[in-house]
C-alpha cells in the first residue's frame, strides 16, 4: 500500500504529504475535522489556501499561516490552523525562490519555538522536496504522514496494490474472485483515486436492480445471486457478500494498455493461441512497439511460468488455488532454493508474478518453456537486427510458446 510514515512529534503539529493526491486530501480533511473543536463554531479553524500562483503569493500565504499561529483563538477556546494543499514545498522555480524560502524559514522557526497548546497546526501538500530544511523540520517536529503513489513500473507493486484494493473493497463489503482481483489491480495501477472511483462504480452497479451481468456470491448459485444486505430464506439466514467476477471488471472498468498486456499474459498462460494472437495484433494497432510487447508481456510470462514450474517440480509444491497460497509455500523454502528468483529493489523475492504463473504452470512441460525462452531471444534479435514484419515475428514466438508438443 502507499508508504505511510508516522513520526511522533509535538502533539499539536501535524503534516500530511505525498504524491498520492487523493489520499493526502482525504486524510488531511479527516484530520482537520478531528482537530477542530466541536464547540468553537466558525472560530475553531483557520484555513489558509496553499495553492499559490507565484512566489510572492506563496510567501504571503506562509506569513498568513504564521500570523494565524500567533493569534490566540477567540473566547479562550482552541483552534486549528490548516495550511491546505501547499504547492510551494516542491522543487520548482516558485518553491526555490528566495521569498518563499525565507518565509518557510520563519515558519520553521515558529514551529521550532512552539506555540500554545490551544492552537494546532496542520500542513498538507502533494509535491514536497524532501531535501529541503522545512521538510526536515516537519520530520523532526510534526506528526508526519506520508502517502506516496505506487510506482507501477517497480517490481512487486502488484502485491501492495492488491492490499489496497482488498482493504477498500472490504469496507464496502465487496469481494473479488482471484482473476477479477488481478485484472482490477492492473487496470487501476495502484492509483487510490481510480481504485475508489471504480469500486464505487461496481458497488453502485451491484446495488441497482437493473444489473444484467453475472454476479456470483460465495457459495450461492449464479441464478440466486443477490445484493449484499439481502438475506437468504431460512432460520439461519446470513448477509450475502457479492462476489465480483472478471466479467464484471471487464465490463465496468476501462481497459487500459496494462489491461491488454494482462489479458495477453493470461492468454499465454492459458495456452489460448487465438486470443493471444488477437491481443498481439491489438497492441500493435494501438501503437505499442513489438520489442515492448515482447519484453513487457511475453518474456515475463514465459520466464515466470518456467521458474514456477521448476519450483513446483523440484520442491513438490502443490498446484495453488490462489497466488497467496503459492507465496506462502515459497516463504517456507530454504534460501538456496529461491536465491535465483527475480528480486525487488529491497532484495525480497518478486513473488506475485511467480505465484500467478504457478496457477497455470501445469499446462506446460519444462522443456517446452525452455524452448519458448529461446524463441523469445531469437525474436528479440530479429526485431532489432532485421527488417522482418514485426507482427510475423511475434506471431511466430507466440505459436512456438503455445503449440502442443508433438506426440
Amino acid at each position: 500500500m502507499p508508504k505511510t510514515t508516522a513520526k511522533s512529534g509535538a502533539a499539536n503539529i501535524h503534516a500530511v504529504v505525498g504524491s498520492d493526491e487523493a489520499e493526502v486530501k482525504r486524510v488531511a480533511a479527516e484530520l482537520a475535522h478531528q482537530l477542530t473543536p466541536a464547540d468553537a463554531g466558525d472560530f475553531g479553524s483557520e484555513v489558509i489556501d496553499g495553492v499559490a500562483d507565484n512566489s510572492d503569493q506563496a510567501a504571503a500565504r506562509i506569513r498568513s499561516a504564521i500570523e494565524a499561529l500567533q493569534t490566540l483563538p477567540f473566547f479562550g477556546s482552541s483552534k486549528v490552523v490548516w495550511l491546505k494543499n501547499a504547492n510551494f514545498l516542491g522543487d520548482d522555480p516558485k518553491s526555490r525562490s528566495a521569498a518563499v524560502q525565507s518565509a518557510l524559514e520563519e515558519l520553521a522557526t515558529v514551529i521550532d519555538d512552539g506555540f500554545g497548546p490551544e492552537i494546532a497546526l496542520l500542513v498538507s501538500a502533494t509535491d514536497v522536496d524532501k531535501r529541503r530544511s522545512f521538510y526536515k523540520t516537519l520530520v523532526k517536529r510534526a506528526n508526519l504522514q506520508v502517502f506516496d503513489r505506487l510506482d507501477s513500473g517497480r517490481a512487486g507493486w502488484e502485491e501492495e496494490a492488491t492490499e489496497i484494493v482488498m482493504q477498500r473493497a472490504k469496507k464496502r463489503k465487496l469481494q473479488f474472485d482471484d482473476d477479477a482481483m488481478e485484472l482490477f489491480v492492473l487496470l487501476t495501477g495502484g492509483d487510490t483515486r481510480q481504485i475508489d472511483n471504480e469500486l464505487e462504480k461496481i458497488d453502485t452497479y451491484l446495488g441497482s436492480s437493473t444489473g444484467s451481468l453475472p454476479v456470483r456470491q460465495a457459495g450461492v448459485p449464479p441464478a440466486n445471486a443477490e445484493r449484499a444486505g439481502k438475506t437468504h430464506a431460512g432460520p439461519t439466514a446470513k448477509m450475502a457478500v457479492p462476489q465480483i467476477t472478471i466479467e464484471l471488471v471487464r465490463e465496468l472498468v476501462p481497459l487500459s494498455r496494462a489491461g491488454v498486456i494482462f489479458e495477453l499474459s493470461n492468454a499465454l498462460s492459458a495456452r489460448d493461441l487465438d486470443l493471444g494472437l488477437t491481443l498481439v495484433r491489438r497492441l500493435l494497432e494501438q501503437g505499442e512497439s513489438a520489442v515492448g510487447i515482447l519484453l513487457v508481456a511475453i518474456v515475463p510470462t514465459v520466464r515466470n511460468l518456467l521458474l514456477a514450474k521448476d519450483l513446483i517440480d523440484q520442491h513438490g509444491i502443490r498446484r495453488p488455488h490462489s497466488p497467496f497460497q503459492f507465496m506462502a509455500a515459497m516463504k517456507a523454502l530454504p534460501v538456496k532454493a529461491t536465491e535465483h528468483l527475480p528480486r525487488k529493489k529491497d532484495g525480497s523475492i518478486n513473488a506475485y508474478g511467480l505465484a500467478v504463473a504457478a496457477q497455470h504452470a501445469h499446462r506446460f512441460e519444462t522443456a517446452q518453456l525452455i524452448d519458448a525462452m529461446r524463441a523469445c531471444l531469437d525474436a528479440n534479435m530479429k526485431l532489432v537486427t532485421t527488417q522482418l514484419d514485426h507482427e510475423l515475428i511475434l506471431t511466430e514466438v507466440v505459436v512456438k510458446a503455445l503449440r502442443e508438443p508433438s506426440s
